[in-house]
């Protein structure tokens, strides 16, 4: 047993020091990336903003919605083959293949359905989510590997992880974006029920050092609840940063709406609700075991959560505001582009019993 002193942050930790700024306009800036990746040698531009694979929040109108942004979707892993084949065609036909992950487990039955999407030419191309709940498993280096392996051309997301040496070590196996993140999304209990995890913000800086120093990227999974967590996570050095909750119980997020009466509503206005509710929950929760696969098994225990949360209409509104927020980071400390972010961020400790006693 050993304790490490060091202190660890999460967002709500630390305040961004604002700087001396050339930029006239929040509209001066550029909020859109291009990366080359160190396994596929494939390049990529866009905002590099994630809606993440839960099946409350990454459906196909989500990434309809999300790419209008030039954001991009890391689809649920649950869609039968069928539905995933016809999106993706006509995606493909829209040269969106830069706009969706395909997501998958380890389990044989998920990778058949990418290796099948690959072998079409009208679906070849998709970039790979490889999602588990710990990546610090031997196998699932192994099976990176295989997947490198096997497609050697393709963008890899995978993960999670949220320690510098199993960035470096999935980076080396093949990833070329890795997912970090142990515990901190809104819907996930895996601090409470395993006591696993580092703080996100602390988390975020230490892989993206390991990940940055052998010319891989990573990817902020959770922990994002307010628009200036954006600059936060990007000026910890994140490449790329997911989002489940805040797109949750939007109009394109698929689930089922109640109003006030616990009636289900049929049809879905574009504005938001405050009386009426929809389910958000983490992927593994009771509530998404019992749905894919038939029930929790024996000998784990859930580590997700289910939330009910308001109607919040169409997701335009919350994207504007979100990026909205990451401009504002970017004028407050004069960074033109997002690439500048990092460089120019100092963090400052904030004294959270001292805001608590004074009701802040």
């Amino acid at each position: 047993m050993q304790i490490e002193e060091n202190i660890s942050l999460d967002f709500d930790d630390v305040l961004i020091k604002p700087k001396r700024s050339i930029l006239s306009s929040r509209s001066d800036v550029n909020i859109t990336r291009t990366f080359k990746f160190k396994n596929s040698q494939k390049e990529w531009t866009g905002v590099p903003i994630i809606a993440a694979n839960m099946d409350s929040v990454a459906t196909f109108e989500m990434q309809k919605a999300l790419s209008e942004y030039d954001m991009v979707t890391a689809l649920h892993k649950h869609y039968h083959f069928n539905e995933l084949q016809e999106f993706v065609a006509k995606a493909n036909s829209k040269n969106q293949q830069n706009r969706y992950f395909v997501s998958i487990g380890m389990r044989e039955e998920d990778y058949d359905k990418f290796i099948s999407l690959e072998n079409d030419p009208k679906t070849l191309g998709a970039m790979l989510c490889v999602d588990v709940p710990s990546a610090y498993l031997e196998k699932f280096i192994d099976f990176i590997k295989r997947v490198r392996n096997d497609n050697p051309e393709t963008i890899i997301m995978a993960g999670n992880v949220c320690t510098g040496e199993m960035t470096e070590a999935l980076i080396l196996a093949g990833v070329d974006i890795v997912k970090v993140g142990v515990g901190p999304g809104s819907g996930c209990l895996t601090r409470r029920v395993a006591g696993v995890g580092v703080p996100q913000l602390t988390a975020i800086i230490d892989c993206a050092d390991a990940a940055h120093g052998l010319k891989g990227h990573i990817c902020a999974d959770g922990g994002i609840v307010h628009p200036g967590d954006l600059g936060k996570a990007f000026g910890a050095g994140a490449d790329f940063i997911m989002m489940g909750g805040v797109l949750s119980g939007h109009k394109e997020c698929g689930g089922e709406v109640y109003d006030s009466a616990g009636i289900m509503v049929k049809e879905l206005p574009d504005e938001g609700k405050d009386s009426w509710h929809t389910k958000f929950y983490g992927m593994a929760s009771h509530e998404a075991m019992d749905k894919y696969y038939g029930g929790r098994a024996k000998y784990r225990a859930a580590e997700g959560r289910v939330v009910r949360v308001p109607y919040r209409g169409t997701v335009c509104n919350t994207v504007e505001e979100f990026l909205g927020g990451l401009r504002s980071t970017m004028s407050y400390i004069g960074a033109e582009h997002l690439k500048e972010i990092a460089k120019r961020t100092t963090f400052i400790r904030v004294n959270k019993i001292l805001n608590t006693s004074l009701g802040k």
